[in-house]
């Protein structure tokens, strides 16, 4: 899965933030061919082949793990060059993403794609559950009335849809874009319950 743009244009003064204007290679999704889906905030991973994999972004000199599946070619500006890495059931690092596919593969749901890990031990755990899923990318679909920058700003900033973003898939091919609360400085609030 390689990194996907955002759906906006950056704001050159505060990268950080997005501007009332469109990324033009994200025009797609106004012209009617986007399904807008629940951005989670945690780890990407992935099952290939029925096996789970986790990313690895081979930045700034790392050396790529053997057997690393490449999800892009290395961005020249950046220096990101994110790699699927098979997670291993027997290393302490991968044990939540086990956790989260054992509790699919109890589900019966086990399919190839790819996933966020969330849950307590994975960045904080905004998403408010107890132990570790995996959600499968693209499975929650939003209704939204409008593509406008000021609806879409309204919405995410709306305490009742206390989600990290926006990611749109486009319905024919394999493209996506995203827009986060955190493009319009917006924080996430925290909830006060754990939910299942």
């Amino acid at each position: 899965m390689k990194k996907i743009s955002t759906l906006f244009k950056k704001d050159i003064h505060n990268l950080g933030r997005v501007i009332n204007e469109i990324n033009p290679e994200n025009k797609w999704v106004f012209d009617g061919k986007a399904v807008a889906t629940q951005k989670f905030d945690g780890s990407a991973c992935a099952v290939i082949n029925g096996k789970l994999y986790k990313r690895y972004d081979a930045k700034k000199g790392k050396t790529v793990p053997e057997g690393a599946i490449p999800c892009q070619e290395a961005d020249l500006i950046t220096g990101h060059h994110p790699h699927w890495v098979e997670c291993d059931s027997t290393k302490k690092d991968d044990q939540y993403f086990w956790e989260g596919f054992n509790a699919l593969a109890e589900s019966g749901k086990v399919e190839d794609g790819t996933y966020e890990l969330i849950g307590e031990k994975v960045q904080g755990n905004p998403e408010n559950i107890k132990g570790h899923l995996l959600v499968k990318h693209g499975h929650n679909i939003l209704s939204l009335e409008s593509l406008d920058f000021e609806f879409i700003k309204n919405f995410l900033s709306n305490p009742e849809n206390n989600m990290e973003g926006i990611v749109f898939h486009h319905i024919a091919d394999h493209r996506m874009c995203k827009i986060r609360k955190s493009d319009f400085g917006v924080r996430r609030k925290a909830l006060k319950e754990l939910i299942v």
